[in-house]
């Protein structure tokens, strides 16, 4: 089974997708890790302001951070390697490092940060 990790700058809430004004990119992101779960892939995603020590257990990540600073983040890495910093991967590119077909519907969900259809910021 493959593992995909995530390492994002810090956010308001587990997803940054909460808050008065949402970035559509980390919305889309969301409802692009969700398809992944449902592909049977583990998704693990961790938020600098929520769980730092994540960042400084990954060597890898905390290395990154320690030569290029926060502006390194969004890491992500799939069975222990970096397949993306800086920027999130769309859903192509995902699908394409899985070997997964894409769907054709690659909607994002409008619900809150905890992915129903209240708000938990």
């Amino acid at each position: 089974m493959k593992t995909l990790s995530v390492y994002d700058p810090a956010l308001c809430c587990s997803t940054g997708v909460c808050g008065p004004s949402v970035d559509p990119a980390l919305t889309k992101f969301a409802a692009d890790l969700d398809w992944l779960k449902s592909q049977g892939v583990t998704v693990s995603r961790y938020n600098l302001s929520q769980q730092p020590g994540a960042f400084v257990e990954n060597t890898t990540v905390r290395d990154l951070l320690h030569s290029k600073g926060e502006t390194v983040l969004p890491v992500v890495i799939l069975d222990g390697e970096v397949k993306a910093s800086s920027n999130y991967p769309d859903r192509s590119e995902l699908s394409q490092w899985l070997g997964l077909e894409a769907s054709a519907s690659a909607k994002s969900s409008s619900g809150g940060c905890c992915g129903g259809s209240t708000s938990c910021c």
